[in-house]
């Protein structure tokens, strides 16, 4: 699945409001692949960015600037 990052509500990059990681739990549980495409250098909070790090380098939920790299990494 792909989502892109301008669907989604403010909320979900604010991980306080835990959001956006009982949505990607949902996704692990069901081992369902996912994507985020959109241009996230727009955040600064370093826990968002090393939360989307670590989700680079897992294998179902990816955070990708475009819709290519977004489809090769759910293909992979």
């Amino acid at each position: 699945m792909i989502i892109f990052h301008d669907s989604l509500d403010e909320h979900f990059f604010d991980l306080r409001t835990g959001f956006a990681g009982e949505v990607l739990q949902k996704f692990s549980n069901y081992n369902f692949k996912m994507a985020i495409v959109g241009d996230f250098s727009i955040y600064t909070s370093k826990s968002l960015q090393d939360f989307i790090y670590e989700c680079n380098n897992g294998r179902l939920i990816f955070f990708k600037n475009n819709i290519e790299s977004a489809m090769n990494s759910l293909m992979a």
